[in-house]
């Protein structure tokens, strides 16, 4: 059982917002998120949200290996409002939030937890790839991006077409017809991906944040069996190589419209043999 992590901010000169840990038998993936040019109403932050949740998140999951992964997800969400309740105002709108996936062995499976538009790939080792996804926020997303594809990426109109859609999005966050991700309300967890599946038919599980998907979901470069063949050649330093080549290659997105040229990437490849 052997794990390869790496993780890459946007830019070298800011803060990385995904987060990433392991432990004997257990993983996840985060990818915090604000309101870009908001102010939070946290004085600590989206990338301290994302690390507190993730940290805390791993921790229930090793000390209660019988709690369900929705539960352990609930219980920390709860567990970093408490740390800041008192200092930071959590019913702001734009307050930090957080993508998740989680996996964790035991009983003879793998039980696994995605909420966000984080991924988790499930390589059988004999058939296809399982691909868990959870395609809520971009089914919403595709409904209210409208001039925000049409522009370049970067530019001032760019910049306020993203506000105005950021904005919107929001207003759709952790509510029935929207989205829901990890964020001040633990109930957020019980509308989670989960499931299990039997650890003798794996090869390995691999989670990702939505900026190492890139190179499949948005650039159209790669499948996912070929994501795979370079993580298990070259590991995740070298599918982040890739993702930064094309975004890159396109950097005002007029090739692949997106909200930023670049973006965190982070990618925890798992092999069960």
């Amino acid at each position: 059982m052997r794990f390869a992590l790496a993780t890459q901010p946007a830019e070298p000169d800011r803060e990385n917002e995904d987060f990433a840990a392991a432990a004997p038998g257990a993983a996840v993936v985060l990818d915090g998120a604000g309101v870009g040019g908001a102010e939070t109403g946290c004085t600590h932050g989206v990338a301290w949200f994302s690390a507190t949740l993730g940290a805390l998140l791993l921790r229930g999951m090793t000390a209660c290996p019988s709690r369900p992964l929705a539960d352990c997800l609930a219980d920390s969400i709860s567990l970093v409002r408490s740390l800041h309740e008192d200092s930071c105002d959590l019913a702001y709108r734009a307050s930090p939030t957080s993508t998740v996936a989680a996996a964790r062995l035991g009983g003879g499976v793998l039980e696994y937890l995605v909420l966000g538009d984080s991924s988790l790939l499930l390589a059988d080792r004999e058939g296809p790839t399982t691909v868990v996804t959870d395609r809520r926020l971009d089914e919403v997303g595709k409904r209210l991006r409208g001039a925000v594809d049409q522009l370049p990426t970067g530019s001032a109109e760019h910049t306020a077409a993203l506000a105005e859609y950021r904005d919107a999005l929001t207003g759709l966050r952790n509510r029935p017809g929207g989205f829901w991700i990890a964020g001040p309300d633990p109930r957020a967890a019980e509308h989670a991906l989960t499931g299990t599946v039997p650890l003798d038919s794996l090869a390995s599980v691999t989670l990702l944040s939505d900026g190492a998907t890139r190179l499949v979901d948005r650039f159209e470069l790669a499948d996912w069996g070929a994501v795979l063949s370079v993580l298990h050649s070259s590991g995740p330093d070298e599918l982040i190589r890739r993702v930064r080549e094309a975004e890159a290659g396109d950097p005002e997105g007029r090739r692949w419209p997106r909200g930023k040229a670049r973006d965190d990437a982070t990618a925890v490849h798992w092999a069960l043999d």
